[in-house]
């Protein structure tokens, strides 16, 4: 990014603001759900207890010496953190260093009968196999009739509003996004998406997902629309090694959406099989990298992952934590183009996000005004607001 100034790095340590909230408030609230969900020893429930008494009052303490990952913490940064407290490292650094930590409290890589146990899978299944969720398969059936191009848009607003994709998959009446004085969508470059996903030069699909759940059965028909249409050859889905930031997806939650799309009827059902038939024949392929589960932005990303994304015709994307690492976690202004923080990235790229963070860019300065007029600095953290940017 040489033409783009450096904005300062998100830090947690200012009360009030929203990652301090994060780390004094969310991350402890995790830990008693986790001990709530699963009848977890009393071994796993001192190492919780431990844990929260460190993430809001200790400093970072480094992986114990016979750690698995110890040196790639060490490389990511965990000896020049250690014995600061977690409110004084990157914002960033300091969330995905408690989900690490909440493993290794819960003993998910050590020998013994928690081994590989996500703790996050009782809320997982929870919302996957919520009546909320049949009633959003059961939508599927409505978009049959419809051209193949609107098929198509209305899956990829499913995809990007995840699990507030309602029965319409937020189909919205024609024009009301242009006319509304705040739109939910502030930033909207679909054409250009969709000008890379052309069923007369099909390609590969590198799709980096997000949740796991009723937001990624979303992506997935997504993928399986794209696949059976023409618009790409392949799909490579990027999911996490390991249960991180609560519900992002592993290879097990793609194991259950697939089913869950399968065992359920009509077009559900179809989808279903048509993406258990393309996981089958390669048509789509799973990446579990160890940097999607890194602390740092894609900017600093290995060469092989780099390699990967430089093969694809479009990578997207999902996700706040994805949009986090892919401009950097820093207080940019607004209207800094997408297109310059982005620029360092292999091939083009798409960020499909709703706004859970103080990260934006790519704003134009009309909507940016409109935002805070109306709304204050709640809208980049609401969830109520999301984007569509793409840089080729």
């Amino acid at each position: 990014m040489p033409d783009t100034p450096a904005a300062p790095v998100i830090v947690a340590d200012e009360p009030g603001t929203f990652p301090y909230g994060v780390l004094a408030e969310r991350h402890p609230a995790i830990l008693r759900q986790v001990a709530e969900d699963t009848p977890y020893g009393p071994e796993q429930r001192r190492a919780l207890d431990a844990l929260l008494e460190n993430c809001t009052q200790g400093v970072v303490t480094p992986l114990p010496d016979g750690a698995h990952d110890r040196d790639r913490w060490a490389d990511w940064g965990m000896d020049a953190h250690a014995g600061r407290s977690w409110h004084d490292v990157p914002w960033l650094w300091s969330e995905s260093w408690f989900y690490r930590q909440l493993l290794e409290a819960v003993g998910y890589f050590e020998p013994g009968p928690w081994r590989g146990i996500d703790p996050f899978r009782p809320a997982k299944l929870a919302e996957l196999d919520a009546p909320a969720t049949d009633e959003e398969l059961a939508a599927l059936d409505a978009l049959d009739d419809l051209p193949e191009d609107e098929r198509a848009r209305a899956l990829l607003h499913g995809s990007l509003w995840g699990n507030r994709a309602d029965l319409g998959f937020r189909m919205s009446a024609e024009g009301a996004e242009e006319t509304a004085a705040v739109p939910a969508l502030v930033a909207d470059d679909s054409d250009r998406l969709w000008s890379l996903l052309d069923a007369s030069r099909p390609g590969t699909l590198c799709l980096v997902a997000d949740n796991a759940g009723r937001e990624l059965v979303p992506d997935l028909l997504l993928i399986a629309h794209l696949l059976t249409h023409g618009r790409i050859t392949d799909a490579v889905l990027h999911i996490k090694p390991h249960p991180y930031y609560v519900s992002d997806a592993t290879t097990a939650d793609v194991l259950d959406a697939v089913r869950r799309l399968t065992a359920a009827k009509g077009a559900a059902g179809a989808y279903g099989q048509g993406l258990r038939a393309a996981l089958t024949d390669g048509r789509l392929a799973l990446r579990a990298h160890p940097f999607s589960c890194a602390p740092l932005p894609y900017a600093d990303m290995p060469d092989d992952l780099r390699a990967d994304f430089a093969a694809a015709t479009l990578t997207v994307l999902k996700g706040d934590l994805n949009y986090r690492r892919l401009v950097g976690d820093r207080y940019w202004p607004p209207t800094t183009p997408f297109a310059d923080v982005t620029a360092y990235f292999p091939g083009p790229v798409a960020a499909l996000r709703t706004l859970k963070s103080d990260v934006i860019t790519g704003l134009a300065p009309e909507t940016e005004a409109a935002l805070d007029a109306e709304e204050g600095g709640r809208w980049r953290t609401s969830g109520t607001h999301a984007l569509i940017q793409v840089r080729t």
